[in-house]
């Protein structure tokens, strides 16, 4: 996946053969917001101003900008999955919740 970042907001971007232009689309926000951009330097430009428009608008509104998180998501894995994860968890002396978020900041770079 192709992510750009402008001052703490990330964006995905992907290539929009019809149009001939890529398209960045920002993550993590209360509503959606896109734009678009030849390359690079303008796509940089285009999300700033995309941002502006998207942060003036959830000001006018008094809307929060970005969606919030409990820190809380369920998730359904395979029982000899979740019996591998309980048995590394152990043998670290971790709690399955402690080791799984490990493996997860890890794996997203943070």
């Amino acid at each position: 996946m192709n992510i750009m970042e402008v001052d703490g907001y990330k964006a995905k971007i992907e290539y929009d053969s019809e149009l001939d232009e890529f398209r960045g689309e920002i993550l993590g926000l209360n509503g959606s917001a896109d734009f678009y951009g030849k390359n690079p330097t303008i796509l940089r430009c285009e999300f700033k101003a995309s941002l502006a428009v998207f942060l003036e608008v959830c000001e006018e509104k008094g809307i929060y900008p970005t969606k919030a998180y409990s820190g809380k998501f369920n998730l359904r894995i395979p029982p000899n999955l979740h019996s591998k994860i309980a048995n590394k968890a152990t043998a670290e002396d971790k709690s399955i919740n402690q080791w799984v978020s490990e493996v997860l900041e890890h794996s997203v770079g943070e």
